[in-house]
Order: C-alpha cells, then structure tokens, then sequence
C-alpha cells in the first residue's frame, strides 16, 4: 500500500471539502444568494475543482509517490481509460468501476483517490467527454476508489470474503456515484415547471423530495446495471486482479528507500567473486 503523509492527508480533505461544497450547493443557495441566481456557479467550481486536484496529486507526489508508483498509476490510469469506452456507459455498463475498487483496496487511499481523477481525465479525453461536468468526475471517481482503500481488513481479509465485501462496497459506491453526479446536472433544470426541477431558495426538504424524484426518473436505470456489472465483475475478476495487483506492489516495493553502495567496494567484492 501506498502510504501518504499528514500534508497529503490535509490536502485530500481539503478538496473533498470543496467537492462537497460543489456538489451540494444547489441545496443550501438562498433565493437571495448570488448562486441562486448565478447560471455561472457550476463553472466556477468547475475551473476550481482541476486545480486542487492537481494540487492534491502534486502534494501525495511529492510525499508518497516515488517513480515506481507514478509508472503503476500512469499504467492503471491507461487501463481503465481504455476499459470505460468499451461500455460507455450505455445502460449503465460501465467496467471500469471495479478496476477502481480493486485498486484502491490494493494500493490505499490517498493512490486511488489520484488514480480516479486521474483515470476520468484521460478517459475524458479520449473518448471526447470534456465539459463542466468532467471535474466532477474526477472528484466523484477519485471518491470512489479512496472509499476502497479506507475498508476494513486490507492487511488480513483476504478469499472470498474480501471479494464480497469489495463486491458489496463496489455497488453501493456505483449507485451512489450517479446520485452524487445528478447532484452536478439537476441545478440546469432549474426554473422549468416539472415536479423534478431544481427551485432555488426553496426548504431542503422540498427540493430533497425533487432531488430524489429525479434520480428516480432520470439515472436509476444506469446505476442499478453499473452496480450489478461492478459486483459481477468484482467476484469473478476480483481474486486474479487482486493477486495481479498485490504481486506487482511487492516487487515493486513501494516506499522503500533507495540506497547506493560505495563504487569501490562493489570492485572489491566482485573480484573475490
């Protein structure tokens, strides 16, 4: 596991605390507030969000992420890239939300909260998925993986318990991933006459009742499959992917310190040989 420092700690909080923000603004702006009224909120916090990101990844690089994890992150990225057009997200088959999982459970928190803002960009630009919503993928994805890392039993659970608490933890994240985006595209609605459209400045709970009439309608017919093919793929995938996984970080070896012998010595030694 890759391991993270206190200043990588405070870092992650810090832009999960303004994702929060960013996602959720729509149900606490007062009929009075600039956001309220501000079509160009979203955009603020989507020209926000890629910045801390970055500054995130900058911090757990300089602190945690040696050369070898930077080629392991640069190759998972890669797959699951490649892995998100193949289903693209039509009916919600989305396959690379266990890769996500399984590498968050293997490589940690602070890792796979960078590999899945990371892995959202670059499949964003490939498959041409760029736009105010891409932040928030990063940050939703980077939530998913983290939320792996932070299970329990990562150093003793291991057999096909792991894989169905994993399975178990990949379906629940799958349906709260769509949730928390539709947290991102809702507020657009605001100001049509539907009984699913945001209503700036009305109570929680009546735009909380709007809010889950449009998952309702909208999204649940995309989360329920992402969930199924993710436990599905989980339990069947899951043991050679994790083993895959785990053999790489051993031989890796991550975190450990690099140290280099004396030049001369080697000579000595070798001509003993």
């Amino acid at each position: 596991m890759v391991r993270i420092g206190p200043v990588s700690a405070a870092a992650l909080l810090l832009v999960s605390a303004v994702g929060a923000a960013a996602f959720g603004w729509p149900l606490l702006a007062g009929p009075d507030s600039g956001l309220a009224h501000s079509g160009d909120a979203p955009w603020l916090f989507a020209a926000l969000l890629p910045l801390l990101v970055a500054v995130v990844g900058a911090t757990i690089a300089d602190s945690g992420l040696d050369a070898k994890a930077v080629a392991m992150l640069g190759v998972l990225a890669a797959v699951g890239a490649a892995l998100r057009p193949l289903g693209a997200g039509t009916a919600g088959i989305e396959p690379m939300f266990f890769l996500m999982v399984l590498s968050g459970r293997v490589l940690g928190p602070g890792f796979g909260f960078v590999l899945g803002a990371v892995t959202m960009f670059a499949s964003a630009l490939l498959t041409g998925g760029v736009g105010p919503w891409m932040p928030f993928q990063m940050l939703a994805m980077g939530w998913v993986a983290m939320g792996a890392g932070l299970l329990p039993g990562a150093e003793r659970l291991r057999g096909r318990r792991e894989l169905w608490l994993l399975a178990s933890y990949g379906a629940i994240a799958s349906v709260l991933y769509g949730t928390i985006m539709n947290l991102q595209g809702w507020p657009y609605l605001s100001g049509m006459s539907t009984g699913v459209s945001f209503v700036a400045g009305d109570p929680l709970p009546e735009n909380l009742a709007r809010f889950v009439a449009y998952c309702l309608a909208t999204s649940l017919g995309w989360d329920l499959p992402r969930a199924v093919v993710t436990a599905v793929c989980t339990l069947t995938l899951g043991r050679a992917v994790l083993a895959a996984l785990r053999r790489a970080t051993r031989k890796a070896a991550f975190g450990t310190p690099v140290t280099f012998e004396d030049a001369n010595r080697l000579n000595a030694r070798a001509s003993h040989m």
